[in-house]
């Protein structure tokens, strides 16, 4: 699938006429909990031509592809677009940028969006992102006796993850493992990954039930967060410094 990925970022590189910076996967592959079936979420952040940003006009500054039957999902953002969300500790553009499975980067760019999200890390930001996420699924997996064991992996590792920023002063990681590892009891890691290893056997249409022990687990997190969230400190962006990314990765394309 790698090889079909790289292709049709290619293709749509040139349809586009832009530059990719970093085509990643995200969702449960990158997360580190995969079904069988689990489809291909590839995240991209793109460059134009210096033309492009020498307008009046302002442009579509996303793109959105559906391929192989919709097991290939891919979307994008344009640079200034991911430097405006970097600036604001977006969570989903810290994932990307942090992704362990790249199919195409320009390495330099991910060290530099790396280290310029340091200083943009928002902890307030983050976390009511993670929290509302958590809270939602958690409502949703209450309701029926059983729940997809998908759902129930998402809300434990935003759940995880609302643990991660009260405590630590690093961002959230994208790996589920390295969130849950230097966190949780042995006991919890121990069941999260017997279900890691259930989950890499079952369709995503997989029922589960039980888990009285994550589920208080989810549920204390949620409701610490909660308590916590208001008080959490914000980024110290540097608008130059983003700035300066902007016009460094827009001239390194230009041609």
């Amino acid at each position: 699938m790698t090889t079909k990925i790289q292709a049709a970022l290619q293709d749509i590189a040139q349809q586009q006429q832009i530059n990719i910076l970093l085509a990643c996967e995200t969702g449960s592959r990158a997360w580190g909990f995969p079904s069988p079936d689990s489809d291909y979420d590839v995240r991209v952040l793109y460059v134009h031509h210096t033309e492009w940003y020498l307008s009046v006009q302002e442009e579509k500054d996303t793109l959105d592809y559906m391929l192989e039957n919709k097991e290939l999902d891919i979307s994008g953002w344009e640079l200034r677009k991911s430097l405006i969300l970097l600036r604001k500790s977006n969570a989903a553009l810290l994932e990307r940028i942090q992704s362990p499975i790249q199919y195409l980067a320009d390495d330099d760019f991910v060290a530099d969006m790396l280290l310029a999200a340091k200083s943009c890390y928002s902890k307030i930001a983050t976390m009511h992102h993670y929290h509302s996420m958590a809270f939602k699924l958690f409502e949703e997996l209450q309701a029926a006796p059983t729940y997809k064991l998908k759902k129930f992996f998402y809300a434990l590792r935003a759940a995880t993850l609302c643990k991660w920023i009260l405590e630590q002063d690093e961002i959230p990681p994208i790996e589920f493992k390295k969130a849950y590892l230097p966190l949780l009891s042995q006991d919890l890691i121990q069941r999260i990954e017997q279900l890691i290893e259930l989950k890499s056997q079952k369709s995503e249409s997989y029922l589960h039930a039980g888990e009285p022990e994550l589920f208080n687990f989810i549920k204390t997190s949620i409701e610490l967060a909660g308590a916590k969230k208001d008080g959490l400190s914000a980024g110290n962006a540097n608008p130059e410094e983003l700035n300066h990314l902007l016009r460094k990765y827009v001239l390194k394309y230009d041609y």
